[in-house]
Formats: C-alpha cells, sequence, structure tokens
C-alpha cells in the first residue's frame, strides 16, 4: 500500500511528464492538494513531503485548518461561497470561484477590512449547468471589470469544472475565453485552474496553470 509521500510524488511526476509532452516547463503549474475532508493527520503528512498549496472547498474548514500548518502554507478556496461568508473566505491565499457581482463587493469589503488585496479567478459555467455554480461565459468580462472596479480584488484568471468525463472537451474552451479576454481587456489573466484526479494531464495539455488534486494524492475521503 503506498503511503501518501509516494502518492504525492507520483502526482508529480505526471505533471512534470504532462508538461514536458505539452512543450512545457513543469514550473508553469501549481499542484493544489486538495484536502477535503481529510483527517488532519494527512495534511501534515502533504506538508511534510514538501507540499505547499492546499485546497478546501469550505470556508469554516479552511478556517479551521489554518492553523495546523506554518505560515508558508497557502490555502485556495475551491468551492462555491456564499456572501455572507466572505469576511472568512477573504483570508484565502487565491479563492477560485467568485462568480457575481454580489460576492465580489462582499469580498472587496472583506478584502478592504484585511487591508490587503484579494486575488481571484471568476468561475466559468462552460456547459450551462443549472446545478453547478458560476457564471455563463458571456458574463465572464462584465464580472472582471466589476471586480477590478472594487479596487480590492485582483482577477488573477478563470477557474471551470466541466461536466464529470467531459474535461478534455471544456478545457482548450476555457483557454480559448481566457486568451479572447485579454486581447479585449488589454490586461493580463495568467491563471488558468482547470483539472482534477481524473483529468489533470488533458488541462495541462490545454494550458492549465493550476490543477486540483485530491483522491490520486490522499486517497478516496471517509
Amino acid at each position: 500500500m503506498s503511503t501518501l509521500a509516494e502518492r504525492l510524488a507520483a502526482v508529480q511526476a505526471q505533471v512534470a511528464e504532462a508538461c514536458r509532452a505539452a512543450g512545457r516547463d513543469p514550473a508553469e503549474v501549481c499542484l493544489v492538494a486538495v484536502s477535503k475532508r481529510q483527517p488532519d493527520a494527512l495534511l501534515l503528512e502533504a506538508y511534510a513531503a514538501g507540499q505547499r498549496d492546499f485546497g478546501e472547498n469550505y470556508v469554516q474548514e479552511m478556517l479551521r485548518k489554518q492553523p495546523l500548518l506554518p505560515p508558508d502554507a497557502r490555502w485556495h478556496l475551491i468551492g462555491h461561497v456564499q456572501s455572507n461568508k466572505a469576511k472568512a473566505a477573504a483570508t484565502a491565499h487565491l479563492l477560485h470561484t467568485l462568480d457575481s457581482e454580489k460576492l465580489a463587493r462582499a469580498l472587496a469589503r472583506a478584502a478592504e477590512a484585511e487591508g490587503r488585496r484579494l486575488d481571484v479567478l471568476v468561475e466559468v459555467n462552460l456547459a450551462h449547468e443549472d446545478q453547478k455554480a458560476g457564471v455563463d461565459p458571456e458574463g465572464v468580462e462584465a464580472l472582471i471589470e466589476v471586480a477590478q472596479a472594487t479596487g480590492w480584488l485582483e482577477v488573477q484568471g478563470l477557474m471551470c469544472i466541466p461536466p464529470e468525463g467531459e474535461g478534455p472537451r471544456y478545457f482548450p474552451e476555457l483557454r480559448r475565453l481566457r486568451d479572447d479576454l485579454v486581447e479585449r481587456l488589454k490586461r493580463p489573466l495568467p491563471i488558468l485552474s482547470m483539472g482534477m484526479s481524473g483529468d489533470f494531464e488533458a488541462a495541462i495539455a490545454a494550458g492549465a496553470t493550476v490543477v486540483r488534486v485530491g483522491t490520486a494524492i490522499f486517497g478516496a475521503r471517509g
């Protein structure tokens, strides 16, 4: 039975190989270990094995876990955030799931109270799935402009969670949307957060700069 350190090393090797196959530098891709509902002991094991970027779906779980690791751990909030949780969400290193003007304004107020600008990604609902969060592709530009206008949010790029099994179809679409927005808005959007345990290699081939991997590192959740 493999250890967490061995699984982490295997995923890191897969990321590096996917980058080489795509003609990319592995340093361009950030591996976020998704520790949602994982035991604290495994979180500590991952840190001891050298992992520094951790992803959480729930604000309260992120807040509880933040003190467990040293200050150099970077916390990524990758789940839907309600406006009333904005104050806690603003403590994240990077928020991947900005999806409404209401949330943008709440996050901006929280960031101002913290006295620091908050890096965010706009979550895009590429498949127009009613049950999923995210803004439709047609609304991304307007949301970026609202977020930037607050003066406290810095939109760094886009994020998506495609329908299960359909990542390879939608990852290039997110890349094209990002490239089009960079051209129209005349501003950089360097981060593309896409790809999970089952499809991160395809995401890297399409240009992902952040991949979110849970099960392949931590094993199945209890």
